[in-house]
């Protein structure tokens, strides 16, 4: 039996360096952080900032040589971070570390990232490309993003407004995203690895499209989105929380929508137990968005793809799965 603690991954004490660094630095907090900016004549507006990487699943990709898509996963997970207060991306960089530069792999590398930037709607303005030798093991590299955006302070979404009767709709992931790797390597190792490859290094999927295209859709008719949140290590069980005010409880009708096939092969191959795929993955939801019961035929116009997955209830600020 395999847990994601057993893979390496201690999730319980990262939650506990998270909470260190937020009481030094109280800014912190959120998917993305925000910062005050005020422009003559533009009225309040927060300049927003997020930062990640691809974790392990850079091992993957150096194990199947493929390396044309990381850079979209890169992209992704910071600019699905970010348009999770409402702020449009505007700029992204990129860190990228290898122990001996090969041009040819490289350019692969950053044509995923530009590739990403384009689904992200941001400009890749800069960037650091750092030759390491000794450090990486050959044919290894590294890689982190930074995106940077803007909301107007009005049209910040952080949950402040979600009250119990409001409901949760969700955004199809196109997999595993990038998250729960390593556990995932475990699993799947050599023709494994090869057979199911295609499935596990498939792009993350950047919402940023389809996001902007819902907030700017309610608003023309009066309506808000309330939440958002992108489901990455954690899962629905650990992130949605992050956007519920005391008294909130998020609760998942988990038949409403399919998990795709993958996670039970990841379930089976490896048995795992249910409750840690649940707060591994993201089981088939990349993105989840709180709503007004009054804005759900609109929001499904809008975004015909957006499932009614659950509903915001009275009770502990937890998900409870049923």
């Amino acid at each position: 039996m395999l847990t994601y603690k057993k893979s390496g991954v201690d999730t319980e004490k990262a939650d506990k360096l998270v909470d260190f660094i937020q009481k030094k630095a109280p800014a912190i907090g959120g998917f993305a952080g925000l910062f005050p900016l005020e422009l003559n004549g533009g009225g309040p507006y927060d300049l927003v900032a997020c930062t990640d990487g691809v974790g392990t699943k850079l091992k993957v990709a150096f194990a199947l040589n493929r390396h044309e898509t990381i850079g979209i996963d890169l992209v992704a997970m910071c600019v699905n971070d970010l348009i999770t207060c409402g702020a449009k991306p505007l700029i992204f960089l990129d860190y990228y570390a290898t122990g001996k530069l090969d041009f040819k792999r490289s350019k692969r590398v950053l044509s995923g990232i530009m590739e990403g930037c384009r689904q992200g709607r941001s400009i890749l303005l800069g960037g650091e490309t750092a030759e390491m030798p000794g450090f990486y093991a050959p044919g290894e590299y590294d890689l982190a993003g930074f995106s940077v955006g803007i909301v107007k302070r009005c049209e910040v979404i952080n949950g402040s407004k979600i009250f119990p009767g409001d409901l949760i709709l969700g955004l199809k992931s196109s997999g595993l995203h990038s998250n729960g790797f390593s556990l995932v390597r475990r699993i799947f190792k050599g023709p494994l690895l090869k057979k199911w490859g295609s499935k596990l290094i498939a792009p993350t999927r950047i919402y940023v499209p389809e996001i902007q295209k819902l907030i700017q859709g309610l608003a023309q008719e009066g309506h808000i989105i309330l939440g958002l949140c992108h489901i990455t290590g954690g899962g629905l069980v650990e992130n949605v929380p992050r956007v519920l005010p005391r008294g909130c409880r998020a609760v998942f009708e988990t038949h409403s929508w399919k998990v795709p096939p993958i996670f039970s092969e990841i379930q089976r191959r490896g048995r795992v137990p249910e409750a840690d795929m649940w707060r591994t993955f993201n089981m088939g939801i990349g993105m989840t968005v709180i709503v007004r019961p009054s804005s759900l035929t609109l929001a499904q116009k809008i975004l015909p793809e957006a499932l009614l997955i659950g509903e915001i209830t009275r009770g502990k600020t937890e998900v409870v799965l049923r």
